[in-house]
């Protein structure tokens, strides 16, 4: 099995995307920054939803677009490395996106509306602007488990998330039968310092990993 079978074995998630081409640099630059904005990761440009291998027509003009998303559709501006990869004789880029020092990065919806997005699981989700302030401070790479020392009632939130994707208030409360203000403290105070992450473009606000 070669690199990229192995890589493509793994499916998508956190920190690999699968992209049958580059269509337009805005919609890229959502996935490009979401990436860099959570543990960096790749991209497979050439391969589908399925992890099919189809291919690109043309690499160099992948490439480009690539380029022109991270440098003007993303603020501040992402540096990627490229590698093109041939399998089957068809040509797969792989587009690798460093975790960034300098969170958050946003990337740029429409005319003048930026917006800083986070990966959960294989989704790239616009964030909060609490969520924000915890990126701002992160460093890459930072143990999480050295920032500081955790309670019972707070390790119980990071051992769901770890078996569920999201947790809401509500269920916090339920899950340890507590108040519903002081589950509130305990879930921002975990988002402010940067274990868990906060968003609120749902209907009800959820956190997750």
């Amino acid at each position: 099995m070669t690199e990229l079978q192995e890589l493509i074995r793994q499916g998508e998630g956190e920190q690999l995307e699968f992209k049958k081409r580059t269509t337009h640099p805005t919609r890229i630059a959502r996935t490009l920054a979401s990436l860099a904005n959570t543990h960096g990761g790749r991209v497979l440009v050439g391969v589908d939803d399925d992890g099919r291998i189809v291919g690109v027509r043309d690499a160099e003009e992948e490439m480009y677009q690539l380029r022109e998303a991270a440098a003007h559709y993303i603020d501040p501006p992402l540096q990627l490395r490229f590698r093109e990869v041939e399998e089957d004789a068809r040509v797969v880029v792989v587009v690798t996106v460093p975790e960034s020092s300098h969170k958050p990065h946003r990337a740029q919806v429409a005319e003048g509306d930026w917006r800083a997005y986070v990966r959960v699981r294989d989704e790239s989700v616009q964030t909060s602007q609490l969520t924000e302030k915890a990126l701002e401070r992160q460093e890459p790479e930072a143990p999480r488990l050295e920032r500081l020392p955790l309670n019972k009632e707070e390790l119980a939130v990071l051992e769901y998330l770890r078996q569920h994707p999201r947790i809401t208030l509500s269920q916090y409360m339920k899950l340890l039968n507590i108040g519903k203000r002081r589950a509130f403290r305990t879930l921002i105070k975990l988002t402010l310092h940067g274990y868990i992450k906060h968003h609120d473009k749902e209907k009800e606000v959820y956190y997750t990993l």
